[in-house]
């Protein structure tokens, strides 16, 4: 028998959404089966959730990190957040933060449209670039965004680029320069060579880029293997810095500091990476949480790749407005 179509009892309503939710039967199901339009038995399943009637529960091991992500996301204003949880007994954070970005790059690429993918180096990216499948990208070119060192050999600017083309099935571009030029060489000078000026051109190109931060203690591999001689983390960190993004050496407010380590970088500029159409941050570790918020501020990130205790720390910081 047709129902009274202003009926919207407990009964009724009830009774809809147990068909819909329990029985798994679709709206215009449930209409027909009760006598009702579909609109009554959308009506009645809106009203079931506004009052209460109906509770949605997930019952998972990933939830925590889910609902970590999607507060992050809001908090840092970004367009993504992938949080992995920690080895925290271990003190890793590199390594699931390294599988959850090899995954990312596994399905981003699935779509084929990135020509340029700018890279930058370190734990982090390695732990990703040991993850990945190997691919077939061939028109895909992968860019080195900065100088390199001679040493940490598998983490360095060169190794990153180059074996990520290699898992990629991408061909590589290496800067091949050193991070920092030496005191007293004239940086445009330097850069004014043909395979420099050729090199930089491509950073005004990028469809997307991988980012990594960190920050200015002895955890630094920049700060530990890459600053030249003369220069320390003290001096850094007198002049305002709190970290680093692609060897630029930043301010809470992600703007470079005034130092003259700045002028002797060789690598993108900061305004350049900005309008990358995709920065994607991948940054392990609480110490690194501000500068990480330095650089969402400075409009570096759009999607960020971290860990659960960073992840945590990040959205303490933001409640706090410290």
């Amino acid at each position: 028998m047709p129902r009274d179509p202003q009926d919207d009892s407990d009964a009724f309503i009830c009774e809809v959404c147990w068909h819909y939710f329990i029985n798994e039967m679709t709206q215009a199901e449930v209409a027909r089966m009760m006598g009702v339009t579909r609109l009554r038995v959308n009506q009645a399943i809106q009203k079931a959730r506004a009052q209460g009637t109906v509770r949605i529960e997930i019952d998972s091991p990933f939830l925590p990190c889910i609902e970590l992500q999607e507060r992050l996301r809001s908090a840092l204003g970004l367009t993504k957040a992938l949080v992995a949880p920690a080895n925290r007994e271990a003190y890793d954070y590199h390594t699931p933060v390294g599988a959850a970005l090899s995954s990312y790059l596994t399905e981003e690429l699935r779509d084929g449209g990135w020509k340029r993918l700018g890279v930058s180096w370190g734990l982090t990216l390695e732990s990703a670039v040991r993850r990945l499948p190997r691919l077939s990208n061939p028109a895909l070119e992968v860019v080195s965004m900065l100088g390199g060192t001679s040493r940490g050999a598998s983490f360095n600017a060169f190794s990153i680029a180059s074996g990520l083309a290699e898992k990629l099935g991408a061909q590589y571009s290496l800067l091949t320069a050193p991070v920092y030029l030496s005191e007293g060489v004239d940086r445009a000078a330097f850069l004014a060579q043909e395979l420099f000026a050729a090199h930089f051109a491509k950073f005004e190109n990028l469809d997307a880029a991988v980012l990594t931060a960190s920050d200015v203690s002895d955890k630094s591999f920049l700060v530990a293997n890459g600053l030249p001689s003369e220069v320390t983390a003290a001096d850094l960190r007198a002049a305002g810095s709190i970290g680093d993004v692609l060897g630029r050496f930043l301010g809470t407010d992600g703007k470079p500091i005034d130092h003259p380590i700045d002028r002797r970088a060789i690598g993108v500029s900061m305004e350049t990476v900005a309008q990358v159409p995709l920065k994607i941050m991948a940054a392990a570790g609480p110490h690194k949480a501000p500068i990480i918020r330095a650089a969402t501020r400075a409009g570096l990130v759009d999607t960020l790749v971290t860990d659960d205790v960073t992840a945590e720390l990040l959205l303490a910081a933001e409640e706090e407005g410290a």
